[in-house]
């Protein structure tokens, strides 16, 4: 098997990158999803509730900033934050203080969204822990959902689009690792480690899929139940919803890149 592609999301739920190459943390890979939307309340605002976060990229700078792309207005660049001020935020059932970006970057957001928004970047001295149920003490994540890592496999995307009315592509499923070359669609819902180079993966349990799989990832736009149909029909269901992908937990850190071999731990 072999690592056929690396996606980092600087800004959860917005468009992110393909990348060559990159370094993995004990956090995921390193820029993902360490910046997040918040609503007026300091709950976090995914694709869910706003479907036209699909029409906004975000880029990381050098600088540790990230730049945000909308195809209809001047992009922005959002520096990293300086002050020591931070704010309650709150993703899922998880409180932590992070750094607001600033009235530009708000107003700039809130414009797209056609609602008042917040940008927060997590410092990285704040430790949010994964689900202990699956993580062990340290095991720490982003603004992800809910872990570190997204693994996914061509030959599963490949399984399912051949039970599909129309083929859609692996962007649906935002995942962080695509694998190419296992030795069986699904296979990976039976891995529990993974070794790529010097990075071993711990794999904890399917990601349960939402709607934003059904939406155009280049448009937020949803015109029917697909892919999440298809996938009950198959029987991919995990605590109810359906599955598709593992959930993963690096142990260390190290730098991986495309073309890189993969074998089972």
């Amino acid at each position: 098997m072999q690592l056929a592609a690396i996606h980092r999301y600087p800004v959860k739920s917005l468009g992110g990158e393909a990348l060559e190459r990159a370094t993995i943390t004990a956090q995921g890979v390193a820029g993902d999803r360490r910046w997040m939307i918040v609503n007026p309340q300091g709950r976090f605002l995914t694709r869910r509730e706003l479907p036209a976060m699909a029409l906004l990229r975000a880029l990381p700078q050098a600088d540790g900033g990230v730049t945000l792309h909308h195809a209809a207005a001047p992009s922005v660049k959002v520096a990293m934050p300086t002050t020591a001020e931070r704010r309650a935020v709150k993703v899922w059932g998880d409180s932590l203080a992070a750094t607001p970006a600033g009235a530009e970057a708000d107003a700039w957001l809130s414009a797209r969204l056609g609602q008042p928004v917040h940008l927060f970047h997590m410092g990285d001295d704040v430790i949010r822990p994964v689900d202990p149920r699956y993580g062990q003490p340290g095991d720490a994540v982003g603004f992800a959902d809910g872990f570190p890592l997204l693994v996914t496999t061509q030959e599963s995307l490949d399984a399912l689009n051949a039970q599909l009315p129309a083929p859609i592509a692996m962007a649906r499923f935002r995942p962080n690792l695509v694998i190419a070359g296992a030795p069986a669609a699904f296979a990976e819902e039976g891995w529990t480690s993974l070794r790529i180079g010097a990075l071993t993966l711990r794999l904890v349990k399917p990601c349960t899929r939402c709607v934003i799989t059904t939406q155009d990832p280049q448009t937020g736009e949803s015109h029917d139940h697909e892919p999440l149909a298809t996938l009950r029909r198959m029987g991919r269901l995990w605590q109810r919803p359906p599955g598709f992908g593992m959930n993963a937990i690096p142990d260390g850190a190290a730098e991986v890149a495309v073309g890189d071999v993969v074998e089972l731990g």
